[in-house]
């Protein structure tokens, strides 16, 4: 098979992003952080298995998780650098870029980098 013909037929799609200079405030806040996980997999149509996990680490980080119905969203925030590293998995059958763009709305990264990749 082509390599353009496995894009077409790939049953997901992963997007990660780097968003740059969010506000160390609004990286800390795990409430808000599992708010956005529960408005991204909405603003997408995902259907979760379970509730947010969500957790400040020693080092002032966050690290969380939700679980979707085979798939995934997570993050990991690291306030003093201002940056957020998003990984949504999902099946190609939903709009991925929703569930980016609920996070870039409301922390309103200086710069954006993001990829999306065919998997499977």
């Amino acid at each position: 098979m082509r390599r353009d013909q496995v894009k077409e037929h790939a049953p997901f799609t992963h997007v990660i992003a780097d968003l740059i200079g969010v506000s160390g405030t609004h990286l800390r806040d795990t409430r808000l952080l599992t708010g956005l996980l529960i408005a991204a997999a909405g603003a997408a149509g995902f259907s979760t298995i379970g509730s947010p996990m969500v957790h400040q680490l020693p080092t002032d980080d966050v690290t969380g998780v939700l679980l979707l119905d085979g798939c995934h969203i997570a993050l990991h925030a690291f306030p003093d650098r201002e940056l957020l590293l998003l990984d949504v998995l999902s099946t190609s059958t939903r709009d991925t870029q929703k569930a980016l763009d609920v996070f870039t709305r409301r922390l309103a990264p200086r710069h954006l980098r993001s990829e999306s990749r065919a998997r499977g």
